[in-house]
């Protein structure tokens, strides 16, 4: 990977963190839109470039709110590294709308099951709505950016 592609993922970090100042009002502070750069790089940069954008963007979000969830922030980062992998893998098999199902889908309502079992049922109650409408958000605003933008950043990244 050359200069000028980490400085596009760089950028793409950027805009997550710009993201992440955008809350969404939730139990734990992180519930920000910083997904959609993540899902924007997924496509235009591959789903490994993606998932590095999709964590990374989950971490600075996760800091801006205080880290409110001490070291299970880095499960979370793990998790959103997989979802946007897994966004970005379908939509460039041009699986467009599972792609979208998919990370609604798993950021919403899989994602938080592991707090099940640290936390309680209750706190995972309390998670899903804000979870429900930031997923939606994320998604809703990637879906509606990536045929917009796309000539314009997927032949930057070719070109560098």
């Amino acid at each position: 990977m050359n200069i000028k592609k980490i400085t596009l993922l760089a950028l793409f970090i950027g805009l997550s963190v710009v993201g992440a100042m955008i809350k969404i009002p939730a139990v734990v502070t992180s519930v920000a839109l910083d997904a959609f750069p993540a899902l924007l790089a997924a496509v235009y940069f591959g789903p490994l470039a993606g998932g590095i954008v999709g964590g990374a963007g989950h971490m600075v979000s996760a800091i801006i709110g205080g880290m409110a969830m001490g070291p299970l922030h880095l499960l979370i980062a793990l998790e959103m590294f997989v979802l946007v992998c897994l966004f970005g893998s379908l939509y460039q098999r041009g699986r467009k709308y599972a792609a979208a199902a998919s990370f609604f889908i798993g950021n919403a309502l899989i994602a938080p099951v592991p707090f099940i079992f640290i936390f309680s049922f209750a706190f995972f109650t309390a998670l899903l709505p804000s979870l429900v409408i930031g997923s939606f958000v994320n998604t809703v605003v990637a879906m509606l950016l990536i045929p917009r933008v796309s000539r314009v950043f997927r032949d930057a990244y070719q070109r560098a």
